[in-house]
């Protein structure tokens, strides 16, 4: 089977789609990557929903989005699109369908463009498990076609476009009988339906594969593209997105791992970041990733004639055990306190470890960093236990006795190496240092942990062919991330980082991380030191290579959100911000919300206003509950359940 999915894996090139007009505002083929966001007022506030619109548009937003859960809804539409003509907007709007193919077939003759979910558009999910026959299944596909064309006619007559919008968590139970719970799943629930639009030479579609799990969306989107070319289908434009990724830094770290994972591979011709925050900011957050890629730089890359990896199904890279890093070891966090002058007990805290004086001893939280490196400024203290000192070599060489301590050579130190730690030695290399001589190095010394950075601006790229040089070797070694950024804006260090290194843990590439910190005063040292600190357990978390904290899969909210969902999800994470590794999906409306959560351990998902319903795992516990007492509730279910920790500062 081909591996293709993308133009190159070494020298960025956007893939060449179809065009699509969407209003006046054509998407995919040379124009540029488009932004779109989505509404969260209710589509009846006609008002309320073109003022937000409008700030929407001011934000950045290209095209927006807004719900119609039924044919009243999507009526009003066209108030808003008058509305919006009138204040001097001409936004194209796009019309959320999900189970009402009525109101999609009324909303593709008033507005630019229609989003259909073919998990649902005709399929009814009930997580059930339904055995098919050939036979049946094509009866299937036949009332499929028979429910759907329509809507093709109406789209091609009235010159919509149209998004054929898979969800990871809301595939139909009849596709979830024959592909599982997968990429290819995905895939086919999308292709069943294109092949009707191509069949009816209707080609003006928008195709998305989204997941709240970033490894699964981007597996999906590479499996869809390689899927068209095999197919001979047309290369539609790809609509990218994580849903549900959250608030905050979770949010941006997550969204980033997904949606800068592909556009790094030249995929992806609009963005929608999908964050429980108001929608105006999303639209910046979209930007600052899209921009990356307006002039790219890069110095050449040798070429890759053969994936030695799948890039459709995950699989982390084989290595060997160096003390704790690799084999089967969590990738493995470092922290850089090499430029902090006069290290004192309590500058480690922003990096997970603190000294509590009144009892002499040390504490660790779950994003306690696993190792330190000092440079040529050796710590002054005894660390505590558990967490080892790197040193420069010329360094380490006058602590060469001290088990806790290791050295980092530069490739140069390393050929001339006097002594050197007898398990575990870490060798700082760039991308583009690959040799025979280095490949034989590697091979005879098995202590060797790599440290690997990169110059090239099309960094991902460059540490992904060292990678791949490495596998087609046989080497084993484990790999550290290492990528320097300068950059002192938080957002913009998160977005970047999440996308060069979630893209290649993604791809089950790397043992660690390493974020370097530029020569500050104390102060801010110590800030970026917990600022890089939370960024590298972030990404590790959206890449699911190492659990550390509670995740939550909350939705942006749209208009058929029933309750305040920022207000809500702040005050879940802070009853519940202390389960490590438990997932809780926190829904604004029961139309999506089970599907969308499908990914999480417990669910509390809006069903009516002021009453929410409560799962664990796809399940419903609890009905009907009062919005007043369903947190509470919903603790009882996770303690039930036995995934509740009483947080330390009551055991206290």
């Amino acid at each position: 089977m081909s591996k293709k999915y993308c133009n190159s894996l070494t020298d960025y090139s956007r893939r060449k789609t179809r065009e699509v007009n969407i209003g006046g505002i054509p998407l995919g083929g040379d124009n540029p990557i488009r932004v779109q966001s989505m509404t969260t007022i209710d589509t009846m506030d006609t008002i309320g929903s073109v003022e937000q619109t409008i700030r929407m548009v001011e934000s950045g937003c290209d095209y927006v989005r807004i719900t119609a859960p039924s044919l009243k809804e999507a009526q009003n539409l066209e108030n808003i699109k008058k509305e919006l003509q009138n204040r001097g907007y001409d936004v194209p709007l796009i019309a959320d369908i999900h189970f009402t193919p009525n109101a999609a077939e009324l909303a593709a003759r008033l507005i630019e463009k229609v989003r259909i979910n073919p998990g649902n558009y005709v399929d009814k999910k009930k997580f059930e498990q339904i055995e098919y026959t050939e036979s049946e299944y094509l009866q299937e596909l036949g009332r499929i076609r028979t429910r759907f064309s329509p809507l093709v006619k109406i789209c091609k007559e009235n010159g919509t476009a149209m998004r054929i919008g898979t969800n990871h968590g809301s595939l139909s139970d009849r596709i979830m009988s024959r592909y599982g719970d997968t990429p290819l799943g995905m895939v086919e629930s999308a292709l069943e339906f294109l092949r009707i639009c191509e069949d009816l030479n209707y080609y003006d579609i928008v195709i998305s594969m989204k997941s709240s799990n970033p490894q699964v969306m981007v597996q999906a989107y590479r499996l869809l593209v390689n899927k068209l070319d095999k197919e001979g289908l047309q290369p539609y434009p790809l609509h990218l997105g994580v849903t549900e990724a959250g608030e905050g830094e979770d949010g941006r770290i997550k969204s980033a791992s997904g949606i800068g994972t592909l556009l790094e591979d030249g995929l992806g011709d609009t963005v929608r970041v999908s964050l429980t925050e108001e929608p105006e900011f999303e639209a910046p957050v979209a930007k600052k990733l899209i921009d990356r890629y307006t002039n790219r730089v890069q110095d050449n890359i040798s070429s890759i004639t053969e994936i030695p990896t799948d890039p459709f199904s995950y699989h982390r890279r084989d290595t060997h055990e160096v003390e704790n890093i690799g084999g089967h070891n969590v990738p493995r966090v470092i922290a850089d306190i090499s430029n902090i002058k006069k290290l004192e007990f309590k500058d480690l805290k922003g990096i997970g470890h603190f000294y509590l004086p009144e009892l002499d001893k040390w504490k660790m939280n779950d994003q306690g960093v696993d190792f330190v490196y000092s440079g040529s400024n050796p710590i002054p203290f005894m660390l505590p236990n558990g967490l080892k000192e790197i040193q420069d070599y010329n360094i380490w060489e006058q602590n060469s006795n001290d088990p806790n301590k290791y050295p980092l050579f530069n490739r140069q130190e390393y050929n001339t190496i006097r002594s050197k730690h007898h398990t575990l030695n870490f060798l700082s290399l760039n991308s583009n240092d690959w040799n025979d001589d280095l490949e034989k190095v590697l091979k005879n010394d098995k202590s060797i942990v790599i440290v690997l950075h990169t110059d090239n601006q099309h960094a991902l790229a460059a540490l992904r062919r060292f990678f791949f040089y490495c596998i087609e070797s046989n080497i084993t070694n484990p790999i550290i991330i290492n990528r320097l950024y300068e950059n002192d804006n938080e957002e913009s260090f998160q977005l970047q980082a999440s996308t060069d290194i979630g893209g290649l843990l993604i791809d089950g590439l790397g043992d660690g991380v390493f974020f370097p910190i530029s020569q500050y005063n104390k102060v801010e040292a110590v800030n970026h030191l917990k600022i890089k600190n939370n960024t590298a357990f972030g990404i590790l978390q959206a890449a699911r290579t190492r659990m550390s904290k509670t995740e939550y899969i909350s939705c942006p909210s749209c208009g058929r959100t029933l309750f305040d969902l920022q207000e809500t999800t702040a005050m879940i994470r802070k009853r519940t911000d202390h389960l490590k590794g438990v997932k809780i999906g926190i829904m604004g409306c029961i139309v999506n919300g089970p599907g969308e959560m499908a990914d999480a351990d417990y669910g509390y998902v809006g069903s009516g206003k002021g009453k929410i319903t409560l799962y664990k795992g796809q399940e419903v516990v609890k009905r009907g509950v009062p919005s007043t007492s369903a947190v509470d509730e919903l603790i009882n279910i996770i303690k039930e359940g036995g995934d509740w920790v009483t947080p330390e500062e009551e055991v206290q």
